[in-house]
């Protein structure tokens, strides 16, 4: 009930309200459809830049006020599922939410580009807090990419030591050695395995 509330009465207003913005930054839904190398590159900038912001955003919701008072209604799973992507304080929504259209806001993209990014995002999100390493999860090809596995060490983990606060990828959590723990941890499963 409270996903569905915070969807209708926070994410729709700022989504309704986000229009004008929108488009006074240039978002056109006109012809011609934006060239394959337009979206693609718009695409890997959006999925760079949302990962800085988001990275540090994550980080600042893990200090100890704003994980008490914001950030630890999402965490309420330890053990997260599709929905628990989206189960979070309408603070933390707005404040991670900015993440995500800070690129499209940026570069006005045309509709279709947006909502293909937005698509790739609810698909990554809720595949992050599904609890399984699919055999067709983009981890298993993408190098950088953190995965269900990765952002699940984050949701165990006691809140002020987790680290993972990537979104996507996750080199910004190598960059400042914010997943030191999980690393640690992958090197004993992998010694054990090789010793049974």
């Amino acid at each position: 009930m409270r996903l569905i509330f915070y969807h209708v009465f926070v994410n729709l207003p700022v989504m309704t309200a986000s229009y004008p913005a929108f488009r006074y930054m240039g978002l056109r839904s006109s012809l011609p459809l934006p060239h394959w190398s337009v979206v693609l590159s718009q695409m890997l900038f959006y999925f760079i830049l949302e990962d800085f912001v988001f990275y540090w955003g994550h980080r600042a919701l893990h200090t100890k006020w704003l994980y008490k008072h914001v950030h630890s209604i999402h965490h309420e799973h330890a053990t997260p599922f599709g929905l628990t992507s989206e189960y979070a304080h309408p603070a933390e929504i707005l404040f991670l939410g900015f993440a995500t259209i800070i690129g499209p806001a940026l570069t006005g993209p045309h509709l279709i580009t947006l909502w293909l990014w937005v698509i790739l995002r609810v698909l990554e999100t809720v595949e992050v807090h599904s609890g399984y390493h699919f055999p067709w999860s983009p981890a298993n090809f993408l190098p950088l990419y953190g995965g269900a596995e990765f952002h699940d060490y984050h949701h165990r983990v006691l809140y002020t030591k987790s680290g993972n606060y990537s979104s996507t990828f996750i080199y910004m959590d190598w960059l400042f050695g914010t997943d030191k723990g999980y690393r640690k941890l992958k090197a004993l499963e992998e010694l054990e395995g090789k010793q049974s």
